[in-house]
């Protein structure tokens, strides 16, 4: 909010660099010297800040006019804060006050003072005694840090003292939260935080007292006492000093093993009774147990259907294993779209640090990005588990952003230095692909599996009892185990009805929960009614200050949840929070409302966020979405796209594109012709899209993006529309030839009316057209020009691309391999040195292709190695694609033809789901093909197939000639393919034709340069032709550089070959 009575919502962040925000998103403020007048005033906390200090701060030396500079600084903030105050209004949040100015801001507006006041509030309840609520508003209070205080106004004098003292306070809330933490018994948890304080602040007493107490009552006396030792070390080296009465008494108290040392209580176990599932505790207490014995983490998976009690079952295991010392932590996947697909990283990463997680420093390559934010979550990991045992719990991975699902399986595949166990709870046969592919990815490290059926008949019993508080008859214990099936969230329902209602209304009522819900519904009172209608729309976890904000009157919103808590719908949440006692109950409620009650209740729901979290964008856009009118889809984009470009900034690439989808949506629901936005959720779609390797798709919404732009007749928008789509292509064939065509077509278009000096969009267009007309002559053309501007730039990710579309354009003769191997060699180099991944990636790969071509597979294997490591380390399953297709072919050399078949045919499978449909057409039945040769043809050839007339001809007598190869990395393939069939039809004019065209390329082997298949040495074809056309000396010598070839591939059947060949001859 801004100052009283302005009506602007504004926010202002000064822990970390300037920031102030509106309902919209951040600010664009003007240049250093605007930037600092308003840090200046806001450190004044609202009071007046006199005209000739404000010259004294900003200018050591004020220059002439420098009382004007101040009042157009003014000016213009003014006009960024308030843009829409009438002409001549006086401004209500910057002020003129004599002597000077004042920003009339209230003490909730700003970062520093919300800090600053509950960092006071936490002092005071820990006093009395209320350490939960203290943790609670520390651990939000800390996450405001974003940097050090006024960061960018560091060394100007104004600033300094009052830096100096917000840091100061941060290092007492720190304290205070690792002060909570052991009040609440949870020192494990407080050790690895004091570890980190102690060593940044070495001079810290009460940090050395607290840490000494955590490990003590960790059980590491020993370590406990080291630190002691060190602390006092430090302040005799340091100061001079010995240690203060406090630390000393503590050393004392540890030796003596004083008994107010001891621990508090632990925490309350989970509200929830856990009957009948001893079994399942044992297991996961024997996991607990392998995760301490061996060096990698230990995973468990529980699953069950819905109300099975997974999340109740991993919170008692939990509860147990922090009782014994083990850190634990939790991330609950977010039940609907508002929340980000990283949030269970965020609660888990919240657990283990002081702060929220840091966002990685951005990088040009969204790999090299992702990389860095999964290696920042690894090294938390490896440093918590450095302290002792880490317990994990991923609560419902079905409903997990494949961000969550990656980092999961990441975690898992991770070696950290100590005990980690991983539990994940989700809903088994959940068919959600990203879900499945996590899985699988699971599957080689062997996780432990739980699945949770029904309860039995004894322990529904004991679960009815225990709620109802009475005895039930056999007869109504049978019927609620009958109706439940066991599940004990159905029978928790059944029994609550009966406990409220009586027998008679459990008799009465159909089996189905939904009807069990409403029909303890009914028995609420209206308001109460309406008040879980309002909780159902936020959500399964609700925001109480949403419902006060939707509520006519306080006190009546506090009776009525006192209602909707003692009847067991809603259940009190950590401090301050409430949530659906489970996620069927929210579900029943949401999914009972009409449609019109369900769309106004999503916008009163999204006009309280406006006022209460305007940076919320996407829960904003998540209700405004679904509140059914026009003008709501209009705010429904707009946040959509700040959440999608949050989400790009943290590299969560496919809830970026998730949020980009909801962004267009909404523009089409909007009845507005806002094109330009339209086209940049369209853009921002097929980017993320193609990050995640949805290739397929993302060229779709390219070619919406194209159309779009040429309604708009933007030359420049259209450029970056082209241009924006730069990801590294390995492959000559192309994917779709028709939208490439309209792409170079358009790209030269817009290059015609772009101005000649902007060399770098010029260069990317260029690299565009090359890109789409692969292996042409235009788009050679294309490429050299694109590399030459590039070449002149410094614009390492630039050049990358101009040497990609180089790469592409290097297919227009046979025999190249040695000039792609130039190109590769390059690019590598220059990817590792700027650190672009994606652009590494292609480097090996292209690498890996030409050493195949030149039977140097010692050195393919290199790549190929390497390959796999950054799929691996960067989660890129795209790769896989191609070591797996280089599998198949060392296979093939080898002669294991069986072996090879089948690896071909899994490659195929992985081409199925790559998005890259011009590279797997046909190439299976090419591939089974060439494992014929030296040999018979095979007898059936897919007509379907691209490749088609070159295998007829092979296979049939009466088959066309096939026409000339197209040039890419399967042409000495297929010549050599055209030439066998040419000598079987004694065509010498075809033999003549394949002859010259496999010349350049005969120390290689053919079709090698794909990294995946081989007709065999080009020079074995040769020696073929050659002899066919009465050249008998000439085909000796191709067969001797056959054989040379083939030893040097490893291939002893070819070798063998090139030998009866030759002898053949005499």
């Amino acid at each position: 909010m801004g100052g009283e009575g302005t009506g602007t919502h504004l926010s202002f962040a000064v822990l970390g660099p300037l920031e102030v925000h509106d309902g919209n998103g951040p600010l664009a403020l003007k240049g250093p010297r605007h930037r600092e007048v308003l840090a200046r005033l806001i450190a004044a906390e609202g009071r007046v800040v006199p005209l000739d200090q404000l010259i004294d701060d900003l200018w050591d030396v004020p220059p002439p006019g420098a009382t004007a500079a101040i009042r157009t600084f003014v000016s213009a903030l003014r006009r960024t804060l308030e843009p829409h105050r009438p002409p001549r209004r006086p401004a209500r949040l910057l002020v003129t006050a004599p002597p000077g100015y004042a920003l009339r801001t209230t003490p909730h507006t700003v970062d520093a003072q919300r800090f600053e006041t509950a960092t006071a509030d936490s002092g005071t309840l820990l006093e009395e005694a209320d350490p939960a609520r203290a943790l609670s508003i520390l651990e939000e209070a800390l996450a405001l840090w974003r940097g050090p205080a006024y960061a960018e106004f560091a060394d100007r004098p104004w600033a300094r003292g009052i830096a100096e003292r917000l840091e100061e306070t941060r290092l007492v809330a720190v304290e205070r939260r690792a002060e909570a933490l052991l009040n609440l018994g949870r020192h494990n948890e407080a050790v690895p935080l004091l570890h980190a304080h102690t060593l940044a602040h070495p001079l810290r007493e009460d940090a050395w007292r607290q840490l000494a107490l955590a490990l003590y009552r960790s059980g590491q006396q020993a370590q406990a006492l080291t630190a002691l030792r060190r602390a006092r070390d430090i302040l005799a080296d340091e100061l001079g000093v010995d240690p203060g009465p406090r630390l000393r008494r503590v050393h004392d108290d540890i030796l003596a093993h004083a008994p107010h040392l001891a621990p508090p209580r632990p925490p309350a176990p989970p509200s929830h009774l856990l009957l009948g599932r001893d079994r399942e505790l044992r297991c996961l207490e024997q996991a607990a147990a392998t995760a301490t014995r061996t060096t990698t983490p230990t995973t468990v998976l529980i699953s069950g259907d819905p109300g099975t009690g997974k999340t109740a079952l991993a919170e008692a295991f939990t509860h147990r294993m922090a009782t014994r010392g083990w850190t634990t932590a939790w991330g609950r996947a977010p039940e609907h779209d508002g929340a980000p697909g990283t949030w269970p990283w965020t609660q888990i990463a919240t657990t283990l640090t002081a702060t929220a997680p840091t966002t990685p420093p951005p990088d040009p390559d969204p790999v090299t990005t992702r990389f860095h934010a999964l290696r920042a979550a690894t090294d938390l990991i490896a440093h918590t588990t450095r302290r002792g045992p880490l317990l994990l719990v991923f609560d419902d991975l079905h409903q997990a952003g494949e961000e969550t699902l990656e980092l999961f399986t990441t975690l898992a595949a991770h070696t950290p230095p100590g005990p980690l166990l991983l539990v994940g709870t989700h809903h088994p046969g959940t068919n959600r692909p990203p879900l499945t592919a996590a899985l699988a990815r699971l599957a080689p490290h062997e996780p432990d599996r739980i699945h949770l059926r029904g309860l039995t008949r004894p322990a529904t019993d004991d679960l009815v009892r225990a709620i109802t508080g009475h005895d039930v008859t056999p007869h109504h214990l049978a019927l609620i185990h009958r109706r439940s099936d066991g599940n004990p969230f159905f029978a928790r329902e059944l029994a609550r009805l009966l406990r409220s209602r009586g027998a008679d209304a459990l008799d009465a009522i159909p089996a189905g929960v939904g009807d069990i819900i409403h029909h303890r519904l009914a028995t609420l009172p209206r308001p109460a009614r309406r008040l879980l209608d309002q909780a159902a729309v936020i959500g399964r976890d609700v925001d109480p200050a949403i419902l006060a904000a939707l509520a006519d009157d306080e006190e009546e919103l506090l009776d009525t949840l006192d209602t909707v808590l003692l009847a067991g719908f809603l259940t009190e949440e950590g401090a301050t929070g409430l949530r659906f006692t489970h996620l069927l109950v929210r579900d029943a409620i949401y999914d009972a409302m009409s449609h019109a009650r369900r769309t106004r209740r999503h916008a009163a729901v999204a006009a309280a966020l406006e006022t209460l979290r305007p940076d919320d964008n996407a829960a904003l856009a998540h209700h405004y979405g679904r509140a059914g009118t026009p003008a709501a889809a209009r705010r429904a984009a707009h946040h959509a796209r700040l959440a999608a470009l949050h989400a790009q900034r943290h590299f969560a690439p496919y809830e970026a594109a998730r949020l980009w989808r909801a962004a267009a949506t909404a523009h089409d629901r909007s009845a507005t012709t806002d094109l330009r936005g339209r086209l940049e959720a369209t853009m921002g779609m097929a980017r993320a899209l193609a990050v995640t390797g949805r290739l397929d798709e993302a060229r779709r919404q390219r070619s919406h993006a194209l159309t779009t732009a040429a309604q708009l007749g933007d030359p420049h928008l259209t450029a970056q529309v082209l241009t924006t789509f730069d990801v590294p292509a390995v492959w000559t064939r192309g994917d779709d030839p028709e939208l490439a065509q309209r792409i170079a077509d358009t790209a030269r278009t817009t290059l015609d009316a772009l101005p000649r000096n902007d060399a770098h969009q010029r260069a990317r267009l260029l690299s565009t057209i090359a890109l789409e007309l692969r292996a042409t002559p235009h788009g050679r053309r294309a490429a050299l020009q694109a590399e030459t501007i590039a070449r002149g730039l410094d614009d390492p990710g630039l050049l990358a691309l101009a040497l990609n579309a180089r790469f592409l354009q290097s297919f227009d003769r046979t025999g190249l391999a040695p000039q792609r191997a130039e190109i590769g060699t390059e690019l590598l180099d220059l990817a590792t040195r700027h650190d672009l991944v994606t652009f590494e990636i292609l480097g090996h790969l292209i690498l890996l292709q030409a050493h195949s071509a030149r039977a140097d597979l010692a050195s393919a294997d290199t790549h190929a190695t390497a390959l796999d490591r950054l799929g691996d380390r960067h989660e890129i399953p795209l790769i896989g694609v191609f070591t797996q297709g280089y599998t198949a072919l060392r296979l093939a050399i080898a002669g294991k033809r069986d072996e090879a078949a089948s690896a071909y045919h899994a490659t195929d499978a992985l081409l199925a789901t790559s998005g890259m449909p011009g590279m797997r057409h046909g190439l299976l039945s090419l591939a089974l093909a060439s494992l014929h040769l030296p040999g018979p043809a095979p007898t059936t050839t897919p007509h379907d197939s691209p490749y088609a007339p070159w295998l007829l001809a092979l296979t049939t007598p009466q088959a066309p000639t096939p026409p000339p190869p197209p040039r890419g990395h399967l042409d000495e393939a297929l010549t050599c393919l055209a030439a066998q069939a040419a000598i079987t039809a004694n065509d010498h004019a075809a033999m003549d034709r394949a002859y010259r065209r496999l010349l350049p390329a005969a120390p290689e082997l053919a079709g090698a340069g794909s990294g995946l298949l081989t007709m065999g040495p080009v020079a074995h074809h040769l020696g073929d032709l050659a002899a066919a056309q009465g050249r008998p000396a000439d085909a000796a010598a191709h067969y001797r550089q056959a054989r040379r070839v083939a030893l040097t591939a490893g291939s002893a059947l070819w070798a063998d070959a090139a030998r009866t060949a030759t002898r053949a001859l005499r």
